[in-house]
C-alpha cells in the first residue's frame, strides 16, 4: 500500500504530449507538430503535471521522471550503453530527477550547494547528455532510475 494518492492515467492526448516532451521536444515545437495553440500544450502540461501528483513549478527533467516512473510513458530507446556511475553520482542523478531547487538537489546529493553546478557537468560529461532533462529520460532507458518517485513510501507491512 502506498501513502500517495492514485496516479490519474493521462488520456490520449495528454500520453502524446507527454510522449513528446519525453522525446525532446518543446511546447512550441509540440505545438507547431500537432497543430494545437501553444496555450492548448501548455494546459496539456499543466493537466499531466496535476494527474500525476507533480509539483506545480517543478522543473522539466522533474516531470519527466514523475511520467516516466509512473510507466505511462516510455523513455525513447537509446543505443548509448550505460554509464557506471559511483555512489555520489547516482545520488546527484535521483537529486535532480526528484527535486528542482538547488539547496534540495545539493540535500538530497549530499553535496555543498556550491559544488552542484560542478558535479552535474561532471556527470553530463559522463552520460553525454545535454542537460539534465536528457539525462533523466536517458538514466530511464538505462534502467537507473526506479520506477516509483521517492515521495510515493511504502507501509511497513507491504515491504
Amino acid at each position: 500500500m502506498t501513502t500517495s494518492a492514485p496516479i490519474t492515467p493521462l488520456n490520449p492526448a495528454e500520453h502524446r504530449v507527454a510522449q513528446q516532451l519525453v522525446d525532446g521536444l518543446s511546447t512550441r515545437e509540440i505545438a507547431v507538430r500537432s497543430g494545437l495553440s501553444i496555450h492548448t500544450v501548455r494546459e496539456y502540461v499543466r493537466v499531466i503535471r496535476q494527474s500525476l501528483h507533480c509539483p506545480p513549478r517543478c522543473k522539466l527533467q522533474v516531470l519527466m521522471h514523475f511520467v516516466l516512473a509512473s510507466g505511462q510513458v516510455t523513455p525513447p530507446a537509446t543505443e548509448r550503453p550505460a554509464p557506471v556511475l559511483n555512489e555520489a553520482q547516482g545520488l546527484l542523478l535521483r537529486a535532480v530527477a526528484e527535486h528542482s531547487a538547488s539547496g534540495d538537489v545539493a540535500l538530497a546529493a549530499r553535496i555543498a550547494p556550491a559544488d552542484v553546478r560542478s558535479a552535474l557537468g561532471e556527470l553530463l560529461d559522463k552520460t553525454g547528455a545535454d542537460d539534465v532533462t536528457q539525462l533523466v529520460v536517458l538514466a530511464h532507458a538505462w534502467g537507473l532510475l526506479g520506477t516509483r518517485p521517492a515521495d510515493t513510501v511504502e507501509s511497513g507491512a507491504a515491504r
